[in-house]
């Protein structure tokens, strides 16, 4: 039984999120979505509500659990059993990135693989940030998150935040 995590800060999810979330869970016996928490990093959205969002999104899909962490993802992995890191990517930016993340974690824990999963074309420029920023100026961003989402961006402006 292979088990991944996916983990992210997720402020706020995304389509994109949620593409490579459905096609992780047909490839892996179990996927954890982890809700990274970092009191250093400004966010819209508390964890909690990440975490809520998120589980609202994969409520359907029984393979699938959101979680929340504090602590490096790859003790995570190792407190849950799972083998596979997977980390979503959109452009040559995120690559570079990533892999020299995924360097850092294999030298941490030599047994998580990470996997690269390009998310679907139609998803490529997705980026929380500007979303969230298209939001704060009153754009529509219903065909960028899901439902639940778009409603607590909404909520989240609607009551001040910016």
């Amino acid at each position: 039984m292979v088990k991944a995590i996916f983990p992210g800060s997720f402020d706020p999810p995304t389509n994109g999120h949620l593409n490579v979330i459905e096609r992780a869970r047909r490839i892996y016996n179990e996927v954890f979505v982890v809700v990274a928490t970092n009191s250093e990093k400004k966010t819209m959205f508390t964890p909690e509500e990440r975490y809520d969002m998120l589980c609202e999104m994969v409520k359907d899909w029984k393979n699938v659990s959101v979680r929340l962490c504090d602590t490096l993802v790859v003790e995570y992995a190792k407190q849950v059993g799972a083998s596979v890191l997977i980390r979503g990517l959109r452009n040559i930016d995120d690559f570079s990135y990533e892999f020299d993340l995924s360097m850092m974690n294999k030298t941490l824990n030599p047994d998580v693989e990470t996997v690269f999963m390009p998310t679907d074309p139609k998803y490529f420029v997705l980026r929380s940030s500007a979303i969230k920023e298209l939001a704060a100026y009153g754009g529509d961003i219903s065909s960028m998150v899901p439902g639940v989402v778009a409603e607590a961006v909404k909520k989240k402006f609607s009551s001040g935040i910016r």
